[in-house]
């Protein structure tokens, strides 16, 4: 789904792409992955894209739309029915359990905040 808000008021605030992925530490093409919807904008990128823009969260934000995959047929675990398709369309799909993403990025934060506070340390 693409961020028609995020890309409406970046236009407007006169900000490029590159401007944007420079705030969020990422390069340009991924940046634009993520203005269009083919690539997720995690919370704390979301963050620093607000905090960058000078704007609350609220005013650029949109809830990410996962396509949802139902497959019945190699179901082992039945509350795992519904699959993220990564790339939002019906080739390479790629059946990731919605629990296993919302934990890797969970430890990607906290692995992002440990390396903070080692580097804090290290001064």
């Amino acid at each position: 789904m693409e961020k028609e808000k995020l890309r409406r008021l970046r236009k407007q605030k006169g900000f490029t792409q590159q401007q944007i992925a420079d705030a969020i530490a990422t390069d340009l093409s991924n940046y634009s992955r993520k203005e269009t919807g083919d690539v997720r904008i995690i919370r704390e990128e979301w963050e620093k894209i607000a905090k960058f823009m000078d704007v609350p969260l609220e005013e650029i934000y949109q809830e990410e739309e996962a396509t949802i995959i139902i497959n019945n047929e190699n179901n082992t675990v039945s509350d795992q029915a519904g699959f993220y398709n990564i790339n939002g369309n019906n080739s390479n799909n790629y059946n990731i359990p919605n629990s296993v993403i919302d934990n890797l990025q969970e430890y990607i934060t906290l692995l992002k905040e440990e390396i903070a506070r080692l580097k804090e340390k290290k001064k």
